[in-house]
């Protein structure tokens, strides 16, 4: 048997760059399928595998993963990544418009397994005065409130791209964010040698369109990067209603004060969130996506 980390998933062939550098093509034995596992994708891009005769036999024990409700499945999941050191989540202010829900959706949990996240602000070339300045808040709300980095960064003008450059080193991270952020683009930046096929935002809906169509590993800047496919929703799963608050670091802060030990911060008394928020110490925008998150674990309706 070959050891190798899994570099390539295309649904049903995985490519496994085994420990002496080969890369091989390989098919996974089907009792990864009866094993209970209620994913999409029992196999992702970052697992480290055991390799037989062009078959994975074995999966090592992952340190962590990005995981979300599948959007076709709403009782599946779907793993986007494993053994990460870290996400580059990215997002725009427009073309397309990245919603704060999915920020926090994604934020929340990362920091449930234990996994730093860069926020990268792409398009900062096409902001007006307005808009710049809406950057500048989410910035300090991210930043300098829940003490995320986050850079602001063109691939047109180059800003930020050496930042992001510095802190690939000898680790492996995840580029993940909706469709038509720039992912790709940043990476061909990044590495120009890649020519990642890089797609438009629909002009119609101001959305992105899918062009990344598989998650891949590709080494830039002495480190190992995974280009993901964009995501649009966000689904949050294996977690319980009760557990979400200690999620949202900010929210978390003031529950220890309210009265109820039980209390889920939406109508209860004495709840020292709910003073918080009315004091403006805890932002609109992130308690709204609290609510939302416990709104989907309570019908259990997201898709």
């Amino acid at each position: 048997m070959s050891r190798g980390l899994v570099i390539k998933n295309t649904g049903s062939l995985f490519l496994v760059e085994l420990e002496d550098g080969s890369i091989v093509e390989t098919n996974l034995r089907g009792r990864f399928r009866l094993k209970g596992i209620r994913s999409t994708n029992p196999v992702v891009v970052g697992d480290v595998v055991e390799v037989e005769e062009e078959s994975i036999v074995e999966i090592e024990p992952r340190k962590n993963y990005i995981i979300r409700k599948s959007s076709n499945l709403s009782k599946e999941s779907h793993i986007l990544a494993a053994n990460i050191d870290q996400v580059f989540l990215v997002i725009t202010i427009k073309k397309p418009e990245t919603p704060f829900e999915f920020i926090d959706r994604f934020l929340l949990t990362a920091n449930a397994y234990h996994i730093p996240v860069v926020i990268v602000l792409n398009k900062v070339d096409i902001l007006d005065e307005d808009e710049m300045a809406l950057a500048d808040a989410i910035k300090g709300l991210y930043q300098q409130n829940l003490g995320y980095k986050v850079i602001f960064s063109s691939v047109l003008t180059g800003e930020g791209v050496e930042e992001v450059r510095l802190m690939l080193k000898d680790k492996l991270s995840l580029f993940s964010g909706n469709s038509g952020v720039g992912k790709s683009s940043l990476l061909n930046v990044l590495d120009p040698s890649l020519d990642l096929k890089v797609g438009d935002v629909s002009r119609q809906h101001q959305t992105g369109m899918h062009t990344t169509t598989y998650s891949e590993v590709f080494s830039i800047a002495d480190g190992k990067v995974i280009d993901s496919p964009g995501i649009k929703g966000f689904g949050i799963i294996d977690m319980e209603a009760s557990d979400i608050s200690k999620f949202f670091p900010d929210i978390a802060h003031y529950a220890r004060n309210c009265r109820f030990d039980d209390c889920k911060h939406i109508n209860e008394p004495n709840c020292a969130v709910l003073e918080a928020l009315e004091q403006q110490k805890i932002a609109v925008s992130r308690y709204n996506s609290y609510k939302s998150i416990l709104l989907d674990l309570d019908e259990k309706k997201y898709r």
